[in-house]
């Protein structure tokens, strides 16, 4: 008599990032993920005067109570574990070492995995927030990539031969943390350093230094499409009018965007040169937001600066956005933890 195959599993998923946390379900083994709940994270970019053990606690208050309720939801099955992606470095047994986009500056070390099956008592997963996102890109990828999320803040990891590349200490793939501008006065960093890819080319450091621009250039500002939605005030430009106007060629928007990706387009130049990747996947809400004017900006730079050996052609080529959703970390923090649903413990490619 043959053997029936056991049902998948239904999993909860959550992505707790700088902005957002998201949770949801999905089946294991699938890419459809349901009933998404979002709501705003209860972190640094919310309550940002407080201490960052203070902000470590309520954004750990917060996780555990949302998954809690979406366990507890009516009408859906019982879930067999938790799986979460989590926005900051982490070692190979799960514990996070940072959270820069969540709480800022050094707070106690924080084993998620531990604390959150003490309170829902399931079996949990969790992996860094661009480790999860890699993961579903990892099974239609034919050749090593690197994805980078540009949204709250910037990281990245390479993808290689079903592994990332990484350590188990939870160093690597935070190039958001690379230092770009040495001057004393750069751009502040949620990590509490200066001068940061991540301080600068993210969604936040691109509005910091578009604000700075137009304080800078009143003129510009004055003539460009930011003016009306902000009142004229260089401090009351949003992200969304940001987008909006680089998108519809805004000269003063553009440039100031084009200046903030030169050091992303370094860093691509660089990790080429370094190991020789060929795929770059760009995923998070600022850079998809942007769409095609990401692209070609951040192609244009990296053509200035140039990649050994590549003619521009091939140079563009290498560049890619993501799917246009913002499911990336739900769906692969799923399929990551499918693949490990024999082991009841936390499981990380390292940071």
């Amino acid at each position: 008599m043959m053997a029936l195959a056991p049902a998948p599993c239904d999993l909860v998923v959550a992505d707790i990032g700088g902005t957002t946390l998201r949770v949801g379900r999905i089946r294991a083994g699938m890419s459809d993920v349901h009933d998404v709940q979002r709501v705003r994270t209860d972190g640094l970019g919310r309550y940002g005067t407080l201490a960052p053990q203070l902000l470590q606690d309520r954004v750990m208050e917060q996780l555990t109570r949302e998954i809690a309720a979406q366990l507890a939801r009516p009408g859906q099955p019982p879930a067999q574990a938790v799986a979460v992606s989590f926005a900051g470095p982490m070692t190979s047994d799960g514990v996070v070492i940072a959270g820069p986009t969540l709480w800022g500056g050094p707070a106690a070390p924080l084993p998620v995995a531990d604390v959150l099956a003490g309170h829902l008592g399931l079996p949990v997963f969790v992996a860094n927030d661009v480790t999860a996102a890699a993961w579903r890109y990892a099974s239609v990828e034919s050749e090593p990539f690197c994805l980078t999320t540009v949204s709250s803040g910037i990281g990245n990891k390479v993808f290689r031969h079903g592994e990332i590349i990484s350590n188990e200490h939870g160093y690597g793939g935070e190039i958001g943390h690379w230092l770009v501008d040495p001057a004393e006065d750069a751009a502040p960093c949620e990590c509490g350093g200066r001068g940061h890819l991540g301080a600068i080319a993210s969604g936040r450091g691109a509005l910091f230094a578009v604000r700075a621009a137009a304080s800078a250039d009143t003129d510009a500002f004055a003539s460009s499409a930011l003016a009306g939605p902000s009142g004229g005030v260089p401090g009351a430009i949003t992200n969304e009018a940001f987008v909006a106007a680089a998108r519809a060629n805004d000269t003063f928007a553009r440039e100031s965007l084009r200046r903030s990706l030169r050091p992303l387009a370094s860093a691509v130049s660089l990790l080429f040169t370094a190991i020789g990747v060929r795929r770059y996947l760009f995923v998070g809400g600022f850079a998809l937001a942007l769409g095609d004017t990401f692209l070609t900006l951040l192609g244009d730079e990296l053509v200035r600066i140039g990649c050994f050996g590549l003619d521009e052609c091939a140079t563009r080529a290498m560049l890619a956005l993501g799917e246009n959703d913002d499911d990336h970390c739900l769906i692969g923090i799923g399929q990551l933890a499918a693949a490990r649903l024999d082991t009841p413990q936390a499981i990380e490619a390292p940071a």
